[in-house]
């Protein structure tokens, strides 16, 4: 029989007081996060692209680059802290239509104005907090499903669809038209996107029902001292764990496109060969989705785990082309295979959504600070080699964490299975 909990972190961010009585998880929810969470990150995954730009047109250098994704991916993380108290306060179709208009001004504003670097950053910035409250919507809405490994499988395949698409036509644009091309595509994108603002629940992380006042109050009449303290530790096993994982994503996935210079790839191939990694994502994502809760999960985290670590440490070798093209395809496969199994994992111990609102904090800081520590390991020297095989031994660590998580079999009541 399940126990109720006394504290939990999405209590301690205070109580949800919506206006409005959270929905059933519905079809157009389900194509909003989908589309959103393929539109707004998708600079990230397009990074290899993006970074091989920023040192050709503007002249960056490896620790510059790694500063601009910081900046970006960081403002974007740090669009979770607001949502603490708006997130089931304010009508979410409000705050996704505001946040849509933030990205696209934003956006359109860097095409036309191009500015220096200092400005740059800034620009970006402010632009990303939108796409990061977008983002917010997306986790909390997918962590509302009754199965989240397949509605965040979904999640994993729309990002992957886009990044795939922007790997093999941004190469072209930026050709043609420079870095601009692709602060205008986001913009579009997210204007043609606008009206699946309507799509979100607009009591979105609101308390769900008796169950979930329940877990906020300790109603059940269980005792909560343990209980309480179980559940900060897996709250902290989730971050860490989770915060890990893309830390070694982030600097790895960033200077992809360096490593495929040293295999004695040009940029033409190494942005096709990105493309079909990419195309292997989906791959990955579509069998995580089909799987979704009828295999345990703790063997699908080991699996893609040890693909993962496995691929990281083939990087590490220097292979030759072939060498390369295999183990960026396992790489990417096994990223976000094991990704909606992760999520699923840390929703398991929420019951509002909040630690999953917060995980997009945590997610954007991991893959702020990876670029950022790659960067700067390797204007100080370290090679390729010492950064994969860093980010294979970070991939260990976030492993136990999660599996720690899986292994405790206790979902929080008020956590949607």
């Amino acid at each position: 029989m399940k126990t109720s909990s006394t504290s939990s972190f999405a209590t301690a961010a205070g109580p949800a007081t919506p206006t409005a009585v959270p929905r059933e998880f519905a079809t157009s929810t389900l194509l909003s996060l989908v589309v959103f969470a393929a539109i707004t990150p998708l600079l990230l995954l397009v990074a290899p692209a993006v970074a091989a730009q920023l040192g050709g047109q503007l002249g960056l250098s490896a620790s510059q680059i790694g500063t601009y994704f910081f900046v970006e991916l960081g403002a974007f993380s740090c669009a979770t802290l607001p949502s603490l108290l708006w997130l089931g306060r304010v009508d979410a179709r409000r705050v996704a239509a505001i946040a849509t208009a933030v990205f696209c001004i934003g956006n359109l504003a860097t095409a036309v104005l191009m500015p220096g670097f200092v400005v740059l950053l800034v620009l970006r910035a402010l632009t990303a907090l939108g796409g990061g409250t977008l983002m917010v919507l997306c986790m909390t809405s997918a962590a509302t499903s009754g199965n989240r490994d397949r509605v965040y499988g979904l999640w994993v395949v729309g990002q992957l669809v886009a990044g795939a698409l922007g790997l093999f036509v941004l190469p072209h644009l930026f050709d043609a038209f420079g870095l601009r091309a692709l602060y205008v595509v986001l913009a579009v994108l997210a204007l043609i996107a606008s009206p699946l603002t309507r799509g979100f629940d607009p009591a979105l992380g609101g308390a769900s029902g008796k169950q979930g006042q329940q877990a906020g109050s300790g109603m059940n009449g269980t005792s909560g001292g343990s209980t309480a303290s179980s559940t900060w530790l897996h709250a902290t096993l989730v971050i860490g764990g989770v915060l890990a994982f893309y830390v070694a994503i982030g600097g790895v996935w960033t200077f992809a496109s360096k490593a495929a210079s040293l295999a004695g790839l040009d940029a033409g191939h190494t942005g096709e060969l990105l493309a079909v990694a990419s195309v292997m994502g989906i791959v990955g994502a579509a069998c995580a989705s089909f799987i979704g809760n009828r295999i345990a999960r703790a063997a699908m985290l080991l699996t893609g785990y040890a693909i993962l670590v496995a691929a990281l440490l083939g990087l590490s070798a220097h292979p030759g082309s072939t060498g390369y093209a295999a183990a960026i395809f396992a790489f990417k496969f096994a990223w976000t295979f094991v990704l909606p199994f992760i999520l699923a994992a840390a929703a398991k111990t929420d019951t509002s959504g909040r630690l999953i609102a917060t995980l997009n904090f945590v997610i954007g800081a991991g893959l702020a600070v990876g670029p950022l520590i790659a960067g700067f390991l390797l204007d100080a020297g370290a090679g390729l080699n010492t950064l994969f095989q860093g980010a294979a031994v970070i991939c260990v660590l976030s492993f136990v964490c999660l599996l720690r998580v899986e292994r405790s079999r206790r979902e929080v009541p008020g956590a949607r299975q």
